[in-house]
């Protein structure tokens, strides 16, 4: 992906300068930081630690301050990263990859593997009943998001190319109402639009990501938010961790705090809650050796322009 590409899947260079304006906050390298910036989605881990304050009740004796920053999807949230605008958030498998190709200042700081909650949809009543009758449709999904990577997998295990298909670029809140009304055949989502999509928009799974290939879910921080406060980082990393072992023993309550963050309602975050993994972990040679692929199959299909190499920004604290 160019530069330039990459730049349009951002909140625009007008916000990301606007949230970068805070920067000064951060300190500097002889300075402690006195502001985290945490960008988050409509679900996951990071929810769930907003809702429940977990940050801010571990630092608040340390005299820094936890800022939330959302967005729609991850794209947008590793360029506003880049710019230094977030210092960490949690993201699926092809931003980092799209992002680390595009030369962003991002490191891999925690790993989460995927089990459920992400697949392709299409209209109940839809004469769709293989993946390979996905050849010549109309098919939604966020570019550079990790649906985008659940496209590929699943085409290529039908035997189909990306050029069998015509993909349609949508973040979710646009591609939701795209696919109720007709304008897309399929879409490619997660949790919890893949939940509204099913129960609220009349979709029926075609394929969930995990008949697939395995996936990860991915903390990211700001690499120079990592160089120069790495202890903090790991204090981060530990509260996230901690949360998502709170998350997995607690659902009902995990349905609640996504519902009351995010103002989806409380059923659909029930079904998302319900069937999502939570743990949290270090990136093991497993999962560098997954998103490798990734980043080897993206390159093969001239979605990024180069190769890269995902160890190369895997974060290990030198403390440790």
């Amino acid at each position: 992906m160019q530069r330039r590409d990459f730049l349009k899947l951002s909140v625009g260079t007008a916000a990301a300068a606007a949230l970068a304006s805070h920067a000064s906050a951060q300190g500097n390298s002889q300075g402690a930081a006195k502001e985290i910036r945490i960008g988050y989605q409509k679900n996951g881990v990071l929810v769930i630690t907003r809702q429940q304050a977990t940050l801010e009740k571990h630092f608040a004796s340390q005299g820094i301050e936890v800022k939330w920053v959302e967005f729609s999807s991850g794209p947008p949230m590793m360029e506003a990263m880049n710019v230094g605008s977030v210092d960490y958030g949690a993201v699926g498998d092809s931003p980092p990859v799209f992002a680390q190709a595009a030369g962003a200042a991002i490191v891999y700081a925690a790993g989460q593997p995927i089990t459920n909650g992400q697949g392709i949809l299409v209209p109940k009543d839809s004469p769709i009943r293989s993946i390979a009758e996905l050849k010549g449709k109309r098919v939604g999904f966020t570019k550079g998001s990790s649906a985008h990577n659940i496209v590929v997998q699943t085409l290529e295990k039908a035997g189909l190319t990306y050029a069998d298909i015509t993909p349609v670029y949508l973040t979710p809140p646009d591609a939701g109402p795209a696919f109720a009304n007709g304008s897309i055949e399929a879409w490619a989502i997660w949790d919890p639009y893949f939940a509204i999509g099913e129960t609220k928009q009349s979709g029926r799974i075609l394929i969930n990501a995990r008949e697939v290939t395995k996936t990860n879910s991915f903390y990211i921080a700001n690499r120079d938010f990592a160089g120069k406060h790495g202890a903090i980082l790991q204090q981060i990393v530990d509260v996230t961790s901690a949360t998502a072992k709170w998350a997995e023993q607690h659902r009902d309550e995990v349905a609640k705090s996504l519902a009351a963050v995010t103002g989806i309602p409380l059923d659909i975050q029930t079904i998302a809650a319900n069937r999502s993994s939570y743990a949290v972990g270090p990136v093991t040679d497993d999962i560098v050796a997954t998103q490798q692929g990734v980043a080897d199959r993206f390159h093969k299909l001239g979605l990024i322009p180069k190769p890269i190499v995902i160890r190369d920004i895997v974060w290990r604290n030198p403390a440790a």
